[in-house]
C-alpha cells in the first residue's frame, strides 16, 4: 500500500488520540497521506498534525490509486465517505469513535494492531450492495447522489397522520403500508434503523433486501426479506402535499404524487476487515448476545 486517504467529521480529545496513533502506524509503512480537507482544518484548528498533509475535497479528488480510505467516528462517518468513494472501488476501514458501530469496527484500543494487519495483507474485503433510487417525475437534485449503502427510507413530512405506502414487487403488487413510513434496507443497513423497527439482522453477504414498515397501524404487517434483483415501485398517499425520502443520512423532500423506485444500485462498496475481527463477533459485542449468565462457566 502506497496512498491513503483519511477522512472524519468531527473533533474531539478522543479523536485527536486516534488520529495520532493512525498516523504513527502510517508513517511507519511510509505511504502518502491525504486528508479530506475540512477534517484537516479542524485538526489543524486543534493543533494535532506534526506536519503538513495533502487533501481531498470530493469524489472528483479520488480515483483508483488511493489503496484504502480510513474514517474515524461512527458508521454515520463511513455513510458520508461513501459519497467519496462511490464506484471507484477504494476499500473503506472504519476506526469506531461513535457509539454503536456496525461499519465503524475497529475499536480504538485496537488501532495499532489492525491497521498493522492491513499492511501484513491479513484482512480480507466484504462487497457490500447499495440500493439506487429513481422517481418519476425526476427530482432536482437527486440524480447525483441516489444511492444508498444503509436503507432508502420513506417517511411523512409536518404531521402526526400516518402515510399509505403501496408497494410493487418486480410490478405485481404486494400491499399497501399504512404507517410512519417505509424502510428499504441492504444487508448492511439491516442492523441500522430497520432493526430498530424490528427487522431482521442479515449477513453482509446475502443477496437480500428487507422491507421494514415503520409503526405500522396494519397489526399484521411484518418485515419481509425479498431477493436484492427485486424492482420495488412505490405510490405514496399523503393528506400532506410533500413527504421526505432519505438515502441514508440525506433527506429530500418530495411532492407528494411522486412515484419511486428502487433497485440494486450497479456497484458495490468495499469494506476492509482485519482478520483480528469478524461480523459475528461485532453482532455479539453490539447487541450483547452474550449477556447471559446461562452462558457463563460454571464457578
Amino acid at each position: 500500500m502506497k496512498k491513503i486517504a483519511i477522512y472524519g467529521q468531527s473533533y474531539s480529545l478522543t479523536t485527536d488520540k486516534e488520529v495520532q496513533i493512525l498516523l504513527t502506524v502510517l508513517e511507519e509503512q511510509k505511504v502518502t497521506i491525504f486528508f479530506e480537507k475540512q477534517f484537516y482544518a479542524l485538526l489543524n484548528q486543534n493543533n494535532s498534525l506534526p506536519k503538513t498533509y495533502a487533501t481531498f475535497e470530493s469524489f472528483d479528488d479520488l480515483n483508483s490509486s488511493f489503496d484504502v480510505l480510513f474514517t474515524i467516528g461512527g458508521d454515520g462517518t463511513i455513510l458520508r465517505a461513501v459519497t467519496y468513494v462511490r464506484d471507484l472501488g477504494i476499500p473503506i476501514l472504519g476506526i469506531n469513535a461513535g457509539r454503536l458501530g456496525f461499519l465503524a469496527t475497529i475499536k480504538k484500543e485496537a488501532i495499532h494492531e489492525s491497521v498493522t494487519c492491513v499492511f501484513n495483507n491479513e484482512y480480507s474485503i466484504q462487497e457490500r450492495s447499495l440500493l439506487q433510487v429513481e422517481t418519476s417525475p425526476e427530482i432536482e437534485g437527486l440524480s447525483e447522489l441516489n444511492f444508498a449503502l444503509n436503507e432508502v427510507t420513506i417517511s411523512r413530512k409536518n404531521t402526526t397522520s400516518m402515510i399509505g405506502v403501496k408497494t410493487y414487487l418486480d410490478k405485481e403488487y404486494l400491499t399497501n403500508y399504512w404507517a410512519d413510513g417505509l424502510i428499504v434496507a441492504t444487508p448492511t443497513g439491516s442492523t441500522g434503523y430497520s432493526l430498530s423497527c424490528n427487522g431482521p439482522v442479515i449477513l453482509p453477504a446475502s443477496k437480500s433486501l428487507v422491507i421494514t414498515p415503520i409503526a405500522p397501524h396494519n397489526l399484521n404487517a411484518r418485515p419481509m426479506v425479498i431477493p436484492d434483483n427485486t424492482a420495488i415501485e412505490l405510490e405514496i398517499d399523503t393528506r400532506e402535499k410533500e413527504f421526505l425520502i432519505s438515502l441514508d443520512s440525506r433527506i429530500i423532500t418530495v411532492p407528494n404524487n411522486t412515484k419511486v423506485s428502487i433497485r440494486k444500485a450497479s456497484f458495490t462498496v468495499k469494506s476492509m476487515l482485519p482478520n483480528n475481527q469478524s461480523f459475528l463477533q461485532t453482532l455479539r459485542s453490539k447487541l450483547l448476545w452474550g449477556e447471559d449468565i446461562r452462558n457463563e462457566p460454571n464457578l
